[in-house]
């Protein structure tokens, strides 16, 4: 090979890797705005954050993925605290949070946009000890009091589920518990992650056999960076083939997780 085309081959390497470098550098600037990948978080849920009481270490699939994507990027992570997911969804709409994984529901793709579905999770209901409540069918009568979380998928489908029952909203799943505890509600529905970290705090209740559908988890991104969502989807895909998935929800103690449908 002539000593002017390996010249040539050479600079048509190096311009594509500086339009590779570019690139990425274009990716980590959509995604992270600010220099940071700010990672909405609430206390409460496995897929979001919890603390254990014994190591107070903090994981939860938000936190734990969005600490790896922003390794990804090269970024440093800045966790944000809300209440609620409401308030985090609020929050990306705004520009105001670049990362967090939520149920992915047609409402808040109106807001917010999603990547392909990361995890599924069981919806399902909790009742306090000592509660006559044995199975979903006895939910739909007068006087019964199903708390939810307020702005959450629960309290937006189940008054039309439960009609003659009265659909209590909760301002975040830690006052949930202490309603139970106040006889202001009768049962709480949610996801079963969730369910399953309050009945630890609440020994004897019960989680009622059964389902009442589906939450469908994926990353979700502020409007707007649609150009940089199928590096989202590689990520998704990543870490659902390298096992970092699967650890996220094993030190999150996530339970009632089934396969992601895509």
């Amino acid at each position: 090979m002539s000593t002017g085309l390996r010249k040539l081959g050479l600079a048509c390497i190096i311009a594509t890797l500086a339009a590779a470098s570019a690139h990425a550098g274009d990716e980590t600037t959509l995604l992270a705005p600010t220099g940071k990948l700010r990672v909405g978080v609430y206390p409460g849920s496995p897929t979001s954050l919890v603390t254990d009481p014994a190591t107070h270490q903090t994981h939860g699939l938000s936190h734990d993925l969005g600490e790896a994507f922003a390794k990804r990027l090269g970024v440093p992570v800045a966790y944000v605290t809300f209440q609620r997911i409401a308030d985090v969804i609020a929050a990306i709409k705004n520009a105001e949070v670049d990362f967090t994984i939520t149920n992915a529901t047609p409402a808040r793709a109106n807001d917010v946009s999603f990547s392909p579905i990361l995890v599924a999770v069981e919806l399902g209901y909790l009742v306090p000890p000592n509660s006559t409540i044995m199975s979903a069918d006895e939910i739909d009568q007068p006087g019964i009091r199903i708390g939810v979380t307020k702005g959450g998928t629960s309290e937006r489908t189940l008054g039309a589920k439960f009609p003659n029952a009265k659909i209590v909203p909760a301002e975040s799943v830690t006052s949930a518990v202490a309603m139970f505890g106040l006889g202001e509600i009768d049962l709480y529905a949610t996801n079963k992650p969730t369910l399953f970290e309050m009945s630890d705090a609440l020994p004897g209740a019960r989680i009622l056999n059964g389902s009442w559908g589906l939450e469908h988890m994926a990353v979700a991104i502020p409007k707007g960076r649609e150009q940089a969502l199928p590096s989202v989807a590689d990520f998704v895909k990543d870490v659902q083939s390298n096992g970092l998935l699967t650890r996220a929800q094993q030190e999150a103690g996530l339970r009632g997780a089934v396969k992601a449908d895509q």
